[in-house]
């Protein structure tokens, strides 16, 4: 099993940044592939970045240039930096990870992930 906790959220003006944080536990954190998703109220969860066990990273194109996936595995953390942020990118983000061996996986469905954390909100003010 994995644990995943995110941390980070809150309210920020737009234009502002966050940054995201989610600690992982309970296996070899450089096994596991992560992801981001996030979830706005009436709709359904959307893929926001992925990063790849080899450090490799993609974006949906709705947050490319603006928010960053970086991953530091000795701290088994992956982080989510959010830049320029924007009305429409208010949601609770979740963090998401599987066990893999492919260094170029591309997985943008929830049901690709098989460990969840239980969300943070993110709420961007006009």
């Amino acid at each position: 099993q994995v644990q995943l906790v995110e941390s980070g959220g809150g309210l920020v003006q737009a234009g502002g940044s966050l940054r995201l944080s989610c600690a992982a536990s309970g296996r070899t954190f450089s096994s596991l592939a992560m992801g981001w998703f996030r979830q706005a109220p009436g709709k359904e969860r959307e893929f926001v970045a992925g990063s790849r066990i080899g450090s490799s990273t993609y974006y949906a194109d709705s947050v490319k240039g603006r928010f960053t996936i970086s991953r530091d595995n000795a701290k088994n953390t992956v982080y989510l930096q959010m830049n320029s942020l924007e009305p429409e990118d208010t949601a609770v983000y979740f963090c998401a990870a599987y066990q893999t061996f492919g260094l170029w996986d591309i997985r943008t469905t929830p049901r690709e992930y098989d460990y969840w954390g239980q969300g943070t909100q993110v709420t961007v003010s006009s």
